[in-house]
């Protein structure tokens, strides 16, 4: 069994993770490379803090404590308008200050924010297609099934 801790960003403070663990069950998005047949386990869900994300020093701690083997970033963070600018200071210091592997994104991204982003210049611009690859592979049909 992998278990993991997904830490939020904090403008979606209130959200229930509902497309998150609905990915994770489907396999879909970012919890696409996870074998179809190993469980995952959530020993961890946690918003950012807040930018400049506080949280982030501390909360990777508690996750590991739990049994955390990697940590993700939630789709949230790539979608949100702006994006977050702290996402690759996130994934840095994680992967360095608790050996843990990062991943970027969660769920699938909504075809409703991509397609509003894709006429953006930040996605190309950031490199965010290769930060977060899985999420941008998803067919458009399962991108409009996480709207």
């Amino acid at each position: 069994m992998a278990k993991i801790g997904i830490i939020i960003c904090a403008r979606y403070k209130d959200c229930g993770g509902g497309k998150c663990l609905r990915s994770m069950r489907e396999r879909r998005g970012a919890f696409s490379s996870y074998p179809a047949d190993e469980p995952l386990e959530v020993v961890g869900y946690s918003t950012c803090g807040g930018c400049p994300g506080g949280n982030v020093e501390y909360v990777p701690a508690e996750m590991k404590k739990n049994g955390a083997e990697a940590i993700h970033l939630a789709t949230g963070l790539v979608v949100g308008y702006p994006p977050c600018p702290n996402i690759r200071r996130f994934k840095s210091y994680i992967e360095t200050a608790y050996g843990l592997p990062v991943v970027v994104g969660t769920h699938p991204i909504p075809e409703k924010y991509r397609k509003v982003h894709e006429k953006l210049p930040f996605w190309k611009d950031s490199g965010m297609a290769e930060l977060a690859g899985p999420l941008f592979a998803e067919a458009p049909e399962i991108q409009a099934a996480y709207d």
